[in-house]
């Protein structure tokens, strides 16, 4: 019964998902709980080849890095209600730590929610700070390196080109994330990742790799330096690059972009409907556009001179007939009969030398504001570095305080392209909140509810920095000041503006930091003493641990995002927590009864969870179980 009933404290286990959705599609190519590959590709109609060449990209490490990322983690988040903004209502979420722990601990509860990912990875130049070495060491690497356990100088490594595997280790480094980002996003969900030409064409075939070529969508060339960098190669580098991926290209829908040059917005004109310009031409091109192909789009418009409005029906005012006819060749419309009687008012007839042509209103895609398509390449000012340190400085008293940040702008543009108004925005390399400043700024300016996830390293700042002397000790605390500031930049900005929706704007964000978990497992099969062991069998909470540690670890393990509003209640005399209203009811204390089991079936919740040490006999434990599984609510343990 206990087995059965016991929560996994684990992160998701990937290897036993990806198998078991396998078994689902192939059980055939399953042999003893192993899978049959020759089995499989006979199962996909392919020929077996024993031979040893095969197209892909490798490189050393990687059949270890693709193990790393299926390895389950069992460490946790623990919040910080101290460092955090709003804490109780907020949506945003800001983590410290190894992202590819974090990541491993997003996967029950953000698994295919996430709709857009922007990154800004390290840019592998032989300076930048990268990751442990050793991965299956993550955990244990990140806790001696935050110094929350004796270091014994243990350091995160640096990638120098010096070393021999300068180009292995960065792809080492990014593969197992990129594949764990990706069971994150959503199904139209799409990535965004910044580099530079040090790594570009790595990237690109990881990219292919983890996502699938055929998801491929874009590469952006992004000048970010009009000028140039002076790099003494000969040449003035003015850009970087963006490779744009997305989860499922048939789903996944690339967005435009807010009209923002005057120049541009006089194109636009309006009507009782809202802003519009002239579009595409509603007669028909390309291979399906003869009469022959589509009969049925084959028929007569007729126009009145004077007003040049039309009517499908000809009289003495709608007299001049229109054929959809090119150079003597019988074409096709676009819309149909019933659509042109539909939508009559998006319509556009213009005078021509040799009688008219119709063309259809191009409306706005956001809202109803203006807009426009992304261009791949992406330029204007506000891109630049030098207006992206000013942004930064601007927050921070004129200090630099950090450097290399992207561009505000440039990142706000992206989230359009990208995501709508109402998803969650991952970036888990987030050095200064560039990606949460961008979302927080564009909710500002349109209504927005765009909830960001941001993770960062809480790598060490140089004592002789700036930033340093301000108080600030790492990256992570940098990203978490500049989003304060930045929320009570935008309500002061804004505390005379109507249109502001003071109430929506969510300004706040929660902080969590990795750790190791707030329970230990027993390994019956390991050394040492017996009688310990048992006891934490029995009781394995921590006793260091606090409550609310427990209580988001067990969110976290049981698959809730980690922004649920939470509400304490009480059943009898004891204290519960309620999740999503009630659905999910959780309990810490000790010495669970019959009484209390039966009042909290009168509260009807879909799930209870509640510590292995609640009840004081074996027996209590079964007949909890037995009550809650006549009244069909799911009973876990921990």
């Amino acid at each position: 019964m206990k087995d059965k009933i016991k929560m996994n404290p684990h992160s998701m286990n990937i290897k036993e998902e990806q198998k078991e959705k396998l078994k689902q599609l192939f059980p055939e190519v399953f042999n003893e709980e192993k899978i049959d590959f020759d089995k499989l590709k006979l199962s996909l109609g392919e020929d077996i080849d024993a031979g040893r060449e095969r197209y892909g990209m490798n490189w050393p490490g990687k059949a270890q890095a693709i193990k790393v990322a299926q390895l389950p983690s069992f460490a946790t988040l623990k919040p910080d209600e101290k460092a955090s903004v709003d804490f109780d209502k907020t949506k945003n979420l800001f983590i410290e730590g190894d992202n590819l722990e974090v990541l491993k601990l997003l996967q029950k509860s953000y698994f295919g929610k996430i709709k857009m990912i922007y990154l800004d990875p390290p840019y592998n130049t032989g300076k930048e700070f990268i990751y442990p070495d050793k991965y299956e060491e993550g955990l244990q690497t990140y806790l001696q390196y935050t110094g929350q356990i004796d270091s014994e100088g243990k350091k995160f490594s640096t990638n120098v080109e010096t070393d021999g595997r300068f180009h292995s280790k960065w792809m080492n480094m990014m593969w197992p994330r990129l594949f764990l980002a990706r069971n994150l996003l959503k199904e139209d969900g799409v990535i965004f990742i910044s580099i530079n030409d040090h790594e570009i064409d790595n990237l690109k075939k990881i990219c292919n790799e983890v996502f699938g070529e055929e998801n491929f969508q874009y590469q952006l060339s992004v000048v970010n330096n009009l000028n140039g960098n002076d790099n003494s190669s000969g040449m003035m580098e003015t850009q970087e690059y963006c490779l744009i991926f997305s989860k499922n290209s048939d789903a996944f829908q690339m967005g435009v972009l807010n009209v923002d040059d005057e120049n541009e917005f006089e194109k636009w004109e309006i009507d009782e409907e809202g802003y519009w310009k002239e579009g595409g031409s509603l007669k028909a091109t390309g291979i399906n556009a003869p009469r022959k192909a589509r009969p049925n789009l084959f028929f007569p418009i007729y126009i009145d001179e004077k007003t040049l409005e039309f009517s499908l029906i000809q009289d003495k005012n709608f007299s001049f007939e229109l054929l959809p006819i090119t150079k003597e060749e019988e074409m096709s419309w676009y819309w149909k009969r019933e659509k042109f009687l539909r939508d009559k008012n998006e319509v556009i007839i213009k005078k021509t030398v040799d009688g008219y042509s119709l063309y259809k209103k191009q409306r706005p895609s956001l809202g109803d504001l203006p807009s426009k398509r992304g261009k791949t390449t992406f330029y204007k000012p506000p891109y630049s570095n030098s207006h992206s340190s000013a942004t930064i400085k601007g927050l921070f008293n004129g200090k630099k305080i950090f450097d290399y940040s992207k561009s505000v702008d440039l990142i706000k543009d992206f989230l359009q392209l990208g995501s709508q108004k109402n998803e969650i925005i991952l970036d888990f390399f987030a050095g200064s909140g560039t990606t949460a400043h961008a979302a927080i700024q564009l909710n500002a300016e349109d209504n927005g509810n765009r909830r960001f996830i941001m993770s960062q390293l809480p790598e060490p700042i140089g004592d002789e920095t700036e930033a340093y002397k301000m108080g600030y000790k790492n990256i992570a605390e940098i990203g978490e000041e500049r989003i304060k500031r930045v929320g009570k930049k935008i309500i002061d900005e804004n505390k005379d503006n109507k249109e502001f929706d003071l109430a929506k704007f969510d300004k706040g964000f929660k902080v969590f930091k990795l750790d190791k978990s707030n329970f230990s497992i027993w390994d019956g099969m390991s050394d040492g003493d017996i009688q310990k062991k048992l006891k934490l069998h029995v009781d394995n909470t921590d006793p260091k641990s606090k409550e609310v540690d427990i209580l988001y670890e067990i969110l976290l393990k049981a698959g809730f995002e980690l922004s649920e509003k939470i509400e304490q209640v009480k059943i009898g005399d004891k204290n519960v927590y309620s999740v999503l209203e009630g659905q999910l009811l959780i309990c810490l204390d000790k010495q669970l009864d019959k009484d209390f089991v039966r009042s909290l079936t009168e509260k009807k919740p879909k799930q209870f969870i509640c510590l292995n040490s609640s009840f004081k006999e074996d027996a209590d434990l079964t007949n909890t179980a037995k009550i809650l599984e006549n009244n069909q609510i799911e009973f876990r343990t921990i």
